[in-house]
């Protein structure tokens, strides 16, 4: 008989699996791009190494799931757990990075203002996106080692009570869903500010339409809107995110432990799977060459 976690791990898979050749497919293509074209555009670099890091965050999940099945005293190795954990912060904050790069991207490639400062952004967008990828990838590694060394530090420290331990370095050094860890806020931040810029771009462009009698449906209205439709589904997917990583952190206190953590991994996964799939709807690029594979296998 099919149990309520027999459906919950059927779907979980199902979104693993959507969710790896979502972004296998994003990187695969953005990688095509840049050879047909002998150069690396910005956004296909910002692309591929979003869909690495998802795909890495994607497969950390699934180890840990793993683990948890064939080991049943997971928790009690914390050697293991401090490794996972810097791992975790590793791919979350580089996906969370690129994803906000991505976000910055449209901002500069859309939007229109007259700022000294967003004119010299906008007019060196390629090389601008290049240091804020290097950057991020370096914080986001500068991130997950002292946090490796610190928890290795206080293990070979406190190894006579080991749960104790790790149960308060859990809470307050290496687990990013808890609210202490405020690095996250940093790229969130620069994400709303994007999208709240993008709509003060559409509202004066409108505005400036129907100042000249052009119609509303021109080309720059529709990359408003679909750059804001991106960047909206990114916030909201990634609240979610951030709402079951709690949840999962903190299942222990709710009676039905185990179902309520599959829960929160199933939301889990929503993010880096389901803001893929729209990416790949949003890029007509992506979209026109998944509906030709999709056509090439029907036709086979």
């Amino acid at each position: 008989m099919i149990t309520k976690e027999d459906v919950i791990l059927i779907i979980m898979a199902g979104e693993s699996m959507i969710g790896m050749l979502a972004n296998g497919y994003i990187g695969l293509m953005s990688w095509i791009d840049s050879i047909q074209k002998n150069k690396t555009p910005s956004l296909n670099c910002i692309l591929t190494s979003l869909a690495i890091s998802r795909i890495c965050l994607l497969i950390r999940i699934i180890v840990s799931d793993i683990i948890k099945i064939v080991y049943p005293d997971f928790n009690k190795d914390v050697k293991l757990l401090i490794v996972l954990s810097a791992f975790w912060i590793l791919f979350n904050y580089s996906s969370l990075w690129f994803a906000t790069c991505l976000n910055v991207f449209y901002l500069l490639k859309i939007a229109n203002f007259s700022s000294p400062l967003f004119l010299w952004l906008k007019w060196r967008i390629d090389r601008v996106l290049l240091v804020g990828l290097t950057i991020c990838s370096l914080s986001s590694l500068l991130t997950a080692i002292p946090i490796y060394y610190k928890g290795s530090y206080r293990f070979s420290e406190h190894q006579r009570n080991i749960t104790e331990m790790f149960h308060v370095s859990e809470i307050k050094y290496f687990n990013p869903s808890t609210l202490p860890n405020l690095l996250a806020l940093v790229p969130v931040t620069v994400s709303l500010i994007s999208f709240f810029l993008l709509i003060l771009s559409l509202w004066r462009h409108t505005k400036h339409m129907k100042l000249n009698f052009t119609g509303w449906r021109d080309p720059s209205t529709e990359a408003h809107i679909t750059a804001m439709k991106n960047v909206t589904s990114f916030l909201l997917l990634l609240f979610v995110y951030y709402g079951a990583c709690l949840l999962v952190t903190y299942c222990h206190l709710i009676e039905e432990e185990r179902l309520a953590c599959m829960l929160g991994k199933i939301l889990m996964i929503l993010y880096p799977s389901g803001h893929s799939l729209i990416l790949i709807i949003g890029n007509s690029k992506l979209k026109q060459g998944f509906v030709r594979i999709l056509r090439y296998k029907g036709g086979k």
